[in-house]
Order: C-alpha cells, then structure tokens, then sequence
C-alpha cells in the first residue's frame, strides 16, 4: 500500500461510527514482585505479593480498545455489565475512552460483570511470567430481558453505523451476549443492508452464525469447512474461496506466522505474508486487533488486500508489546505498511 492510499483511508476512520456488540470483560493485572514473596503462617503456601493493580476493558472490550486508537470517531458497545465493583470498574474504563457512548451498554442485576484477573510476576530484564488465571463469568442462560435489550440495541443501531463487530467470547452457548434472538437479528439486518460489514468472530459457535463475514484462524476453517487442518495458505485462500462464494460475504482466516488470507464472494482471494518478527513476543490480543483493524478498513472503503494488509501490521505491533493486552495506533501501522 502505498503512503497516499494509507492516508486516504485512515483519515475516514475520524468521521466512522461502529457497533461492537459482544462479551466485554474486565482485565485485571495484578503486578507480582517475586523478591517480597512470603509464606502464609496458617497455610504454608506461597504468598505472591501484588504491588500494583491496573485494569483495562477485555474481550469485546479489546476491539473497543484498538477502534480507539485507529481514531475511529463514534464506537458504541453493545452489550452488559453486572451491578458489581467489576462491572463499576469497567464501565469507568470505557467511560473514559474518546468517542465511546455507553447508550446501548447495560448494568444488570442478573449477571457476574466478566472478568479476567491474570497475575503477572515482573522480574528486572525480563518479559512479565503470567501465572494462573482467575477468571468470573456466567454459567447460566442469560436472562429474557437482557436478550431483548441486546436485540433492540441492534435494531436500533442498524441504520445509523458504518459496521458492526460481532464478538462472541464465551464458551458456554446462550450465556453471554451473543445469543439466539442476537443472531437472528443480525441476519436480518445481513438481508437488508448486504453492503454493511458485519465482521463477527466467535471462539467455537461460528457455525450457528447467518452468513455474515467471518474472521477465524486455520483450525477454525477446517472445523467450519469439515476439512482436515491445513497450514499452506494457497489450500487455505481455496478453502476461504469456497467458503465466502457459498455465503456471499468475505472471509478473512489468521495463520500466524504463515500472515493472512482474504477471500470475497467474487471468487478473489488473497494471501498477505506476516511481519518479521522483531524480538520478543506476546500473541494476546493479536486477534482482536486484526478484527478492528479489518472492520474499519472494510468500512472505509478498504479492497480486501488492504483490509488485509492494515490487520496485519496491526498485528505485529501487537504481538510486541508484553505484559499486557495491546493496541496499534495509525503511527505505528504506518511504519509498518508503507
């Protein structure tokens, strides 16, 4: 891409509004030093002694995180926190993000705010060790009345975004934000608005989702596909071919470090190697910066290549920052594209 077509595009992403509808979480770090450990008198088990606490929005949350630091001018959540000091702490994050509007993002009683706490031991010289993960979420249906806020949100905001994000983070079906009457809300809109992106991702459930454009990895594909896995990108652009012929929407599949392939209902498909490596790396959060990144590229007018190649630069950026769950900004996909 080169530095003109960079700027044109990038410089629509102030005037863009985008819906991220989706499991929004709270990541908690707890920062360790291992030189004041202890041992409990009354347990004999180690004591890892937290000496700083931050706290950002996870899941959908990190989408949210990487349309802010595109610039993108309107991003509004769409989805539930719980009437708890996590969810409080959450929305207080996003409350504080430029561009965000909290008008479809509900407090319930009826839910456990998700929540990621992942304590980090930082050592003088080297990358941050994670250790076990806590983590609170909900292992029971999510209540009609929060389903029917998250449908009316939808129908709400259908005719008033450039594209939707559709993230769907839970393991267990029908407890978190994506449900049934969700889906068939979005493809409803899928009909009647076939130019509008609706970009959705979903850890295992991608098969109950209409026809809208998918991103998944490798193994993803093969599982959607009834495939065997495969790992050379030409097998894969063949396969993602297939597969957005057959649901007339773009499709874009992750391979790591083989980059990134596109494929459009046309019968177009496009492999983008990845970014050398440049050091030391941590791999949380590449996704959803490639979900952001191709969803404001698609909405600002991006061909399929240059959706491809922004996600990518987005994603070697993030997978060099350690310790936390990072963002792109325009300046450092720049250095990177151009």
């Amino acid at each position: 891409m080169n530095p003109k077509r960079f700027r044109e595009l990038t410089r629509k992403y102030c005037d863009l509004r985008i819906a991220v509808v989706g499991d929004f979480c709270l990541d908690r770090y707890l920062e360790i030093d291992p030189a004041k450990g202890e041992f409990s008198i009354e347990t004999g088990l180690a004591v890892h002694n937290v000496l700083n606490v931050r706290s950002q929005p996870g899941a959908a949350g990190t989408v949210l995180n990487n349309l802010v630091a595109l610039g993108v001018g309107a991003i509004i959540p769409v989805g539930f926190r719980g009437q708890d000091g996590e969810g409080v702490e959450l929305e207080q994050a996003l409350q504080k993000l430029p561009g965000v509007s909290l008008e479809h993002f509900f407090a319930t009683p009826r839910r456990r705010t998700f929540t990621y706490t992942k304590p980090l031991v930082l050592r003088p010289g080297k990358p941050p060790q994670e250790l076990n993960r806590l983590d609170i979420k909900n292992w029971t249906p999510t209540p009609p009345a929060v389903r029917r806020n998250i449908v009316a949100a939808v129908r709400s905001l259908a005719s008033k975004v450039d594209a939707f994000i559709v993230l769907d983070q839970v393991d267990l079906p029908e407890t978190g934000v994506i449900t049934r009457e969700v889906l068939a809300a979005l493809r409803v809109l899928a009909r009647k608005r076939p130019e509008l992106p609706i970009l959705a991702d979903s850890r295992s459930r991608l098969r109950d989702f209409p026809p809208l454009t998918f991103k998944m990895n490798g193994a993803e594909l093969a599982r959607f596909m009834h495939t065997r896995a495969v790992r050379n990108p030409a097998q894969v652009q063949k396969i993602a071919r297939k597969l957005a012929e057959c649901h007339g929407r773009p499709v874009f599949v992750t391979l790591a470090e083989r980059g990134m392939v596109g494929a459009s209902p046309s019968g177009e498909a496009v492999h983008v190697p990845a970014v050398p490596v440049r050091g030391a790396i941590d791999i949380v959060g590449a996704g959803d910066a490639v979900t952001a990144n191709l969803a404001a590229a698609l909405a600002a007018g991006a061909s399929l290549r240059e959706a491809l190649e922004l996600a990518n630069a987005a994603a070697s950026v993030v997978i060099h920052q350690l310790g936390t769950t990072g963002t792109a900004s325009i300046r450092q996909l720049q250095q990177l594209v151009n």
